[in-house]
């Protein structure tokens, strides 16, 4: 379980710097941060949930992790959000481990905050993953 308080180093923003969070709610299985300096019309969420369907072998776990930012529009001043977000969606009715989630989490991570051979987080968003994601390139 997750601290109250994630203030060391466990969330880093584009230029590396840690931001803060503090858990604000917990509904079943869906727990909410929000940031700690944000401002009230400007909503920074984290939001972790967890859900599962069917059952024996063919029961599986949707879980997610999820950040959330609003603002306000460069052009129109209007309200805008921007929403990141990983899903692991893994048989856990007809698995033995966790193997085969923690190998495509891994190529996930890997593709998202590295380029080719490196081996450095990149969280400026650089890597290969986050640049196609930020410029809609294939």
């Amino acid at each position: 379980m997750l601290p109250n308080t994630l203030n060391t180093n466990e969330i880093k923003n584009a230029a590396g710097t840690e931001v803060e969070f503090q858990h604000l709610d917990q509904i079943g299985r869906k727990r909410i941060f929000g940031l700690i300096t944000e401002a009230p019309a400007s909503p920074y969420r984290l939001t972790i949930s967890h859900q599962e369907s069917g059952s024996g072998t063919k029961k599986r776990r949707r879980s997610m992790v999820r950040f959330d930012k609003a603002g306000f529009g460069a052009y129109d001043p209007v309200s805008i959000n921007t929403a990141a977000y990983t899903v692991l969606d893994i048989p856990v009715g007809n698995v033995a481990d966790s193997q085969f989630g923690k190998d495509v989490l891994a190529n996930l991570m890997s593709f998202t905050a590295t380029t080719g051979a490196a081996t450095t987080v990149l969280f400026d968003c650089t890597g290969n993953g986050a640049a196609v994601l930020l410029s809609g390139g294939l």
